[in-house]
């Protein structure tokens, strides 16, 4: 099997909660899928392969390998394509023989996976081309389905961007709601630094806020919805203290042109939050 591993995420735990979702585990009826053992003889064996029907980025295809071992263990499968790859429609990514019960059971699972994770780096992959700048770097969010943002996030990377913070845990985000209740953006950036906080992101959405987040000891500035111009006079005036990100009102139309202003990171949540299934299929074969 494929050695895949994220830090703090169970693949094999995934696999099992996934495919007993589906099968209806612990409900009145459940723990079974009822078309393929009525249909399906027990020793039927089927050949697969899983292909690409649009251009895209892909990635996800070892978690797929997992559903399908999960429920025969011996099914033989070879990856075809590494995970990252920019592939064309047509292009066969997974190939596999085993247990046909297995496969028709395990499928949706596998599918609706790679098809997430693939069309999740394709869209990547479209703002980091957009984008065009080697000195700037697309960053996520936390803007994610819970329980996937490993996952997601891992997706990110194959499309060729970076991952912001992953939880709440990792750096401080001070943003207006904090600042509303701390009374100013200084006291809540004092508040987090004073609390031992090493990482802290200031979100900013005029210049005046500027030196009194980087006096109080923000790590980096979050300049949130700024045109252009706007951010190249914030850059200027950080001047390289700390590094900046720009974001809010980034699409396609409008990365290349705010990733042009100076700052360090562009972060955009419709990379996780919006980013359209990729087109894959499978198609079986009686063996």
């Amino acid at each position: 099997m494929t050695k895949f591993t994220l830090p703090g995420f169970d693949l094999a735990q995934f696999v099992r909660e996934t495919l007993a979702e589906d099968l209806g585990v612990a409900l009145p009826g459940g723990g079974r899928d009822v078309t393929a053992e009525s249909v399906i003889p027990a020793s039927a064996r089927f050949s697969g392969v899983m292909d690409s029907r649009d251009p895209i980025t892909v990635a996800g295809l070892p978690v797929a390998e997992a559903f399908f071992r999960h429920l025969d263990p011996g099914m033989e499968i070879t990856i075809l394509v590494e995970e990252g790859a920019q592939v064309a429609p047509g292009t066969d990514l997974m190939r596999l023989s085993g247990n046909a019960r297995a496969m028709l059971t395990a499928e949706r699972c596998a599918l609706n996976t790679v098809q997430h994770l693939s069309g999740i780096a394709t869209m990547v992959r479209e703002y980091v081309t957009a984008m065009d700048n080697p000195d700037c770097t697309l960053l996520d969010t936390r803007k994610t389905i819970p329980g996937l943002r490993h996952l997601e996030k891992y997706a990110v990377r194959q499309g060729g961007a970076s991952n912001h913070r992953m939880g709440l845990w990792d750096a401080a985000m001070i943003k207006d709601n904090h600042i509303l209740v701390a009374g100013s953006v200084g006291e809540a950036v004092r508040r987090a630094r004073d609390a031992g906080v090493e990482q802290i992101i200031c979100e900013v959405d005029r210049i005046d806020q500027i030196e009194p987040a980087l006096a109080a000891g923000a790590t980096r500035l979050l300049l949130d919805n700024m045109p252009p111009e706007t951010l190249r006079e914030a850059v200027a005036l950080v001047a390289g203290r700390v590094p900046t990100e720009a974001s809010g009102g980034i699409n396609l139309d409008t990365i290349k042109a705010k990733a042009a202003t100076g700052v360090n990171f562009v972060s955009v949540g419709r990379l996780t939050q919006s980013a359209p299934a990729a087109d894959i299929g499978l198609d079986f074969t009686p063996l």
